[in-house]
């Protein structure tokens, strides 16, 4: 029985609306980047069709020859381009990830310290609303009052008072670097395993332009998007120690048959962040960051931790406007055809549905060929929105502007 030879032109409206957006709207949002077309031709190949429950040489089913290929292909290519001895390329997500290492290396109950969620940490790093915080006793350390920063002294005190078993390190909204060298010593005095992950800025480490934590941490995580720019999905490594109780976590502890139309698309991006080009787009990522925070600064912004190392900027709206909430902001800017998101600032006194900041971030633009002047433009529009955002005629006039810059910069072709 052949397949229906209509096309389902509702369904693809909404992907060519979608393109559209992408292509004349700028896309702010840190955790966010554009495919190159050979990720997303693998991502849409016939690897789709093949179940694969099992890892290369041991699986559950047959004809799975190409497909360990596959995936022997891209365990090989993030081992070599981090300096792991062991990945598992089967997460579904970052979160997944990080689930599955807890599985692998906690007992229900362990102590575990991890970055307040409102100091920049992940849901996944022991949020109450999440299974991480339900399922483990999760203690938090934060970012100091006096420069915004992670607070090793918090760190230390708090691991040598609790005897967590594991430590994890990395953030969401964190807009400095993380070394790892300070958090293996607490780790090690403690006798804790050390968790990094790495999800924002992988590409960054790929890149040259973050310390690798990989020759310092027992388990680094990743997702395979944001900065690394490849398809959604997470990955583990691991010393080669706990390679057997990572692998038992993920399968068949926590997921099923892996999705290697993605593990292929995963293959694709290991290879180009492999390239000499990406370095220079790592580093190109953080001047970016670094010339859009100085410019939002120069109209009244203020940075949290006063600037970045990386790919993300904590905008704290109240030194701009002290009625402006970050929800405010999201909003009034997608309309002006600039997204990013609401975020909380350290003690922030507003909810995390309010928010007192913004997130933004430079990998998509960066992507697109955007340097410096580019910087300034945005932050101009920013400003502009933000402080006109009770006039649709200037909301509008933005959105004209917004549109011609990214005609500029267009990712995809029409």
């Amino acid at each position: 029985m052949p397949w229906p030879t209509s096309r389902d032109d509702e369904l693809f409206g909404y992907v060519d609306d979608e393109l559209e957006r992408q292509n004349t709207t700028l896309q702010l949002i840190a955790s966010e980047n554009f495919a190159s077309p050979a990720v997303l031709e693998a991502s849409g190949s016939v690897l789709t069709n093949k179940y694969a429950e099992g890892y290369p040489g041991k699986r559950y089913y047959g004809g799975n020859v190409h497909i360990d290929q596959v995936e022997d292909l891209a365990r090989e290519r993030v081992k070599a381009l981090f300096g792991a001895d062991h990945a598992n390329v089967q997460p579904h997500s970052g979160a997944n990830a990080n689930m599955a290492v807890y599985q692998a290396l906690l007992s229900p109950g362990d102590t575990v310290l991890g970055l307040r969620l409102d100091h920049g940490g992940h849901l996944t790093h022991g949020s109450p609303v999440n299974a991480s915080g339900i399922l483990y006793n999760f203690v938090s350390y934060g970012v100091t009052k006096s420069d915004e920063r992670i607070d090793l002294d918090e760190l230390r005190d708090r691991a040598r008072k609790h005897r967590p078993k594991m430590i994890v390190a990395g953030a969401t909204a964190y807009p400095r670097i993380i070394e790892p060298v300070p958090l293996r010593d607490i780790a090690e005095e403690v006798g804790a395993v050390l968790m990094f992950d790495a999800a924002h800025i992988a590409g960054l480490i790929a890149g040259g332009v973050h310390p690798n934590p990989v020759p310092y941490c027992d388990i680094v995580t990743f997702t395979t998007h944001k900065t690394l720019r490849g398809p959604r999905g997470g990955c583990i490594l691991s010393k080669a120690e706990y390679a057997a109780a990572v692998d038992k976590a993920v399968f068949p502890g926590s997921q099923g048959g892996p999705l290697e139309h993605h593990i292929a698309s995963k293959a694709v991006a290991f290879r180009e962040a492999a390239d000499p080009s990406f370095a220079d787009y790592a580093r190109q990522i953080v001047a970016n960051a670094s010339a859009l925070a100085d410019a939002l600064g120069g109209h009244g912004f203020r940075m949290v931790s006063g600037g970045t190392d990386n790919h993300l900027l904590l905008v704290d709206l109240r030194t701009f406007d002290p009625d402006l909430t970050g929800a405010v902001a999201q909003t009034v800017l997608d309309r002006a055809g600039i997204t990013l998101n609401k975020n909380t600032v350290p003690d922030d006194p507003r909810s995390p549905f309010v928010t007192s900041g913004v997130r933004i971030g430079t990998p998509s633009i960066t992507t697109q060929g955007m340097e410096e002047p580019e910087m300034a433009v945005i932050a101009e529009l920013i400003a502009r929105t933000l402080s006109g955002r009770e006039d649709d005629s200037v909301v509008e006039a933005v959105r004209g502007e917004v549109a011609y810059l990214c005609g500029r910069f267009r990712p995809y072709a029409s």
